[in-house]
């Protein structure tokens, strides 16, 4: 930190002002972890004397807090090791997910719908906030399709454990014989790269359509003709908004889909590193999934590609996925440092 704060005050530091704004963003990352481990040193200091006060005096009540607290904290501490082992300088940006049902009509748009509320518990969780962008309605249930954003520092960093192809297996809540059934979708996670990322984008290659937005209703989206559909010719690749009532707006945040989805189409085509990001999509169906989601004839999720089983279903489905997303990256960064 002290040498790039010296690199910082050298004369003429500024004239390159993109090499300065990435010093400056470096600098402010480092500051913001100094401060964050210096909270999870406090908040340490802090239960260890409520918990000698706890043993002291034999306060149950004051124990079971303590309890609560170290596992609070142990949560803490394990986002911080997780976000020093990312590397790529779009780990530490904003996500942007998509949803998308298998195969199965409405047992899949249903599933698909749940995926969708779990990442959204848990970027609730993690006091990131979750915005939808843009959505489908199923035919019976659930949805067809669906983006949104998780805004917040290493959003997409912790999101690339969650991308691929979900199962789920369960009496189907659709079929009045009770028979069980088996049902995929798929999530994809790109980085939001509006902010430090330039992409050319000739205003003549794009077409912008406005339309009536075809939600699920709810408070996902309005119901006004401000919804907005920008597709780029040459590449075809599409974005729409249909989040906010003004046209402008719908309109900007477009824009900010399409670029992030321009950018990772460019870095698949030119970068291999880039390819580790995004990797090739597979078919939405059996064999290519990363996790099962088992309600019946019993209860387990599991992640096929760490071995990690969780017996509590629906506290996943809840947003709690802390223990698949960190051995995730804990395996990643250890297959790394071995290749």
């Amino acid at each position: 930190m002290t040498r790039l704060e010296k690199e910082a005050s050298k004369p003429g530091f500024w004239d390159d002002q993109e090499a300065a704004q990435a010093l400056m963003s470096k600098m402010s990352d480092i500051k913001d972890d100094i401060v964050a481990w210096e909270k999870a040193d406090d908040d340490a200091e802090e239960l260890e004397i409520m918990n000698e006060l706890a043993v002291s005096e034999g306060d149950e009540a004051l124990a079971s807090d303590v309890e609560r607290g170290f596992r609070r904290l142990k949560r803490y501490a394990d986002d911080l090791e997780l976000r020093s082992w990312f590397t790529d300088p779009l780990d530490s940006h904003s996500a942007i997910v998509t949803v998308h049902p298998g195969a199965g009509g409405t047992e899949s748009q249903d599933w698909a719908e749940m995926l969708m509320r779990m990442v959204i518990q848990w970027s609730k969780d993690k006091h990131y906030q979750a915005s939808v962008y843009e959505i489908a309605a199923g035919d019976e249930a659930g949805i067809k399709t669906a983006t949104f954003t998780i805004q917040g520092k290493y959003a997409y960093g912790f999101l690339q454990a969650v991308r691929g192809v979900h199962r789920l297996v369960r009496i189907s809540p659709f079929d009045y014989g009770g028979r069980r059934h088996t049902s995929f979708a798929s999530v994809d996670v790109i980085p939001e790269v509006e902010r430090d990322v330039q992409i050319t984008i000739d205003p003549a290659d794009l077409r912008i359509e406005t339309y009536r937005s075809t939600g699920a209703g709810g408070q996902h989206v309005n119901v006004t003709d401000s919804a907005v559909r920008i597709t780029h010719m040459p590449t075809g690749v599409m974005a729409q908004c249909q989040n906010e009532r003004s046209q402008t707006k719908n309109k900007e945040t477009a824009m900010i889909i399409l670029r992030a989805r321009l950018y990772e189409r460019i870095q698949e085509e030119q970068a291999r590193e880039a390819a580790e990001r995004h990797k090739q999509k597979k078919e939405i169906a059996w064999g290519s999934q990363i996790m099962s989601y088992v309600l019946h004839p019993y209860q387990l999720v599991k992640d096929h590609r760490t071995g990690v089983e969780k017996g509590n279903v629906q506290a996943v489905l809840d947003g709690d996925l802390d223990d698949f997303i960190i051995e995730y990256h804990r395996q990643r960064i250890s297959e790394a440092a071995d290749g």
